[in-house]
């Protein structure tokens, strides 16, 4: 017999291939990094680094965005060596205190977009793994719906949608969780057939209410849902075939959707158009966080195996980001989570800025304490990946001060002729502007559906200053602080200028608009080119802080929202039945809790006030709904107010339009990608917008009208 031959003295070469190469690939990246350029040769290595991520940008393919991250991130760290090793010669206390303050900023930022680029290299685009075809295998269920102060119109589409889930009747129970101890709620849940739950306390507030009702349930599953998060009929068969299939996977989560606008997309007239302040965690970030095995619990539109939430001691109580809190232990013990990218729940935006502002506040907060008492860089049993995906998420929320540091940077030397970066304007220009247009290009490639650019500078500075003092006391002591619940269901019954919430960014603006006119008071006494170059940068910086500034004082102008429920579009075949017995074929347009507006295939004018029923079909049923005609628009649509319903047709409404799935997926992640020109434009608009609204507010001697108010009832 043959011996095999031993292995050929090649073979060692051939292992030390890659490490040879990456050793390579490093120095070769240190020394682009580090080489010692003059302006003209920075800017002339700055434009074809440039023109090759220009040629690359639109390019099919996954490896395109890595690239893209990889020539970023080359021309932010030679920024940042440069920044570090040739700018810091500060000359006096001033130029000291004020400069270093400045990098620590840009330090905090770069470390941001490099743990950002890890966290979303390679999303993984889970799909649902199906269910076994026999039922009887499936397991139990237990649905979970808190609730503390919200209305009963609020709460009763979330519960009659859980009641239809499509999920064995015998393997389902549906809960509310009613931490407000409220009788109309307790009879209602009796007149639905649902479980009623209460408790005699509100310890620690929503986690609290949850860990009371595991301990009265024995599902081996708990679904839960906001009570303004309205599930889909599919939710349960969308999320539960991983389980089935990983026996140590703990949480399956599925994206926020929102059908009403936030105060932003109402206040900068953006819904629909720009993607909202969370879409990125939802439509980017969350799938990105699955490829490492970091999804995050979310506190809504999640499953969660009960065996392992038990054995950490249930949901987290001490921070008041619950969920994310949550999510970390149950890593930490081993267990794994996925992200379905499908929405199959909506729910209700904030109605107010100042709601939205505190709901940010409290999960600033929370990731601040979480950062403070459960470090995931220091916590045991997370991986690399999972440490730097969680650290990310929290480092994200601590960019107030960043943020106020770059809205009054150049007033440093604006003011008092402090030099902040002790380098030239030109070569400020030829190492900052790469930077910056760089991670920007890159972005619009990896975010662009996701996320617009400039609009997220609006949204971080206009919460900035609110979560700059709740973070910094979190982190010195994270027992401070307590948890507020989002109110939804309000409304806005006359549009006026929230002058509170902007007080901070009118005080900015001042600061800015003097700054403006010390500037151009020192160009006309600057006495060198260099001199005038650097005055020339700082009023250019100054006047793109304007331009924020009049974007978020738009945010701050409330625009009037009357609907009590809010209309989502729908395209479906009805039936609109007269009095005298006919049957007009319709398509719907949209609809709400409390009305729809339908198109009729004949155009038939019919008169307001008369009393129709409308026919919805759906999944082989079909029932109709008795309504009155409130407008007939002359061809262009008719408006139907719902009548009083009762329970049976009131739970049919819910199962034909907001318990369908594919309602939110046609709505979830359809804007146009993102360019920088087209946003610079929009933002631009919203901030002459912002200007007149502030200048309408002056002239009227700031008078308001009342604020958003609890809604009582639904109405077309």
């Amino acid at each position: 017999m043959t011996k095999p031959p031993k292995s050929a003295p090649s073979s060692l070469p051939a292992r030390l291939a890659m490490p040879v190469l990456v050793a390579g690939m490093v120095f070769l990246t240190a020394f682009v990094i580090t080489v010692p350029l003059d302006v003209t040769q920075q800017l002339l290595f700055s434009a074809a680094v440039f023109a090759i991520a220009l040629c690359l940008r639109n390019r099919p393919g996954r490896l395109i965005p890595l690239i893209l991250m990889g020539l970023s991130l080359v021309m932010s760290t030679r920024y940042m060596y440069w920044r570090l090793t040739e700018t810091l010669g500060f000359g006096n206390i001033l130029d000291l205190v004020l400069g270093s303050g400045l990098v620590m900023a840009e330090i905090y930022a770069y470390v941001v977009l490099v743990l950002g680029y890890f966290q979303v290299a390679w999303p993984l685009n889970r799909d649902p793994v199906p269910l076994p075809e026999d039922r009887s295998t499936w397991p139990t269920v237990d649905v979970f719906i808190p609730t503390y102060n919200e209305p009963l119109s609020v709460v009763r589409t979330t519960v009659l949608a859980a009641t239809v889930l499509d999920w064995p009747a015998d393997k389902l129970r549906v809960h509310l969780l009613d931490d407000g101890r409220r009788e109309e709620f307790r009879q209602f849940c009796e007149q639905v057939g649902v479980n009623y739950v209460t408790r005699t306390n509100n310890s620690h507030a929503k986690a609290g209410n949850i860990n009371a009702a595991l301990k009265k349930t024995d599902g081996e599953f708990v679904a839960v849902f906001d009570c303004d998060h309205v599930p889909t009929r599919s939710f349960l068969q969308m999320s539960m075939g991983g389980f089935l299939r990983d026996a140590k996977l703990a949480v399956v989560q599925t994206p926020h959707y929102f059908f009403s606008a936030d105060p932003f997309e109402r206040n900068l007239d953006t819904f629909g158009r720009v993607p909202n302040e969370g879409e990125l965690f939802y439509g980017l970030l969350q799938d990105g966080n699955d490829q490492w095995n970091a999804t995050f619990f979310c506190g809504s539109c999640t499953v969660i195996r009960r065996a392992p939430l038990e054995a950490i001691g249930g949901v987290a109580v001490e921070t008041v980001t619950e969920d994310a809190h949550t999510a970390i232990r149950l890593h930490k013990a081993g267990w794994r989570s996925a992200y379905i990218p499908i929405p199959q729940a909506a729910g209700l935006a904030t109605e107010s800025l100042s709601a939205h502002v505190g709901q940010r506040i409290r999960w600033a907060r929370g990731m601040a304490q979480i950062l403070r008492v459960d470090n995931p860089m220091l916590a045991k049993g997370l991986s690399l990946a999972q440490r730097l995906c969680y650290t990310n998420a929290m480092l994200h929320f601590f960019y107030g001060l960043p943020r106020i540091i770059f809205l009054t940077a150049p007033l440093a030397y604006l003011f008092f002729g402090a030099h902040v970066i002790h380098a030239s304007a030109l070569m400020i220009l030829a190492y900052a502007l790469p930077h910056i247009l760089q991670a920007n290009l890159t972005n619009i490639r990896v975010q662009g559906k996701h996320r617009h650019l400039l609009w997220n500078e609006v949204y971080e500075t206009c919460l900035a200053w609110y979560i700059l003092r709740p973070t910094m006391v979190a982190v010195i002591n994270p027992k401070l602080g307590k948890f507020n619940v989002t109110a939804k269901g309000g409304l806005v019954e006359q549009s006026y200028f929230d002058a509170q919430i902007a007080r901070p960014y009118l005080l900015l603006l001042l600061l800015n608009l003097a700054g403006v006119i010390t500037g151009i008071v020192r160009l006309v006494m600057a006495d060198t080119s260099g001199e005038t170059n650097t005055i020339w940068l700082n009023l250019g910086w100054t006047l793109y802080n304007m331009i924020m500034l009049g974007a978020v004082i738009a945010t701050s102008s409330e625009q009037r929202q009357i609907r009590r429920s809010h209309r989502v579009p729908l395209s479906m075949p009805a039936h609109l039945h007269l009095p005298d017995g006919r049957a007009l074929a319709c398509r719907t347009v949209n609809f709400s809790t409390g009305g729809m507006a339908v198109q009729l295939e004949q155009a038939e004018p019919l008169q307001p006030g008369t009393e129709v029923q409308i026919e919805l079909r759906n999944r082989g049923r079909s029932e109709r709904l008795p309504a009155v005609i409130r407008h007939d628009r002359d061809g262009q649509g008719i408006s139907l107010q719902f009548q009083k319903l009762d329970l049976e047709q009131e739970r049919w409404l819910v199962t034909s339009t907001f318990a369908r799935a594919d309602i939110w997926v046609q709505l979830w992640g359809r804007h146009d990608r993102d360019t920088l020109l087209r946003s610079f434009a929009d933002v631009s608009r919203a901030s002459a917008r912002g200007f007149a609204r502030l200048g309408h507010f002056i002239i009227t001697g700031g008078r308001r009208s009342a604020p958003a108010t609890p809604r009582s009832g639904d109405s077309a």
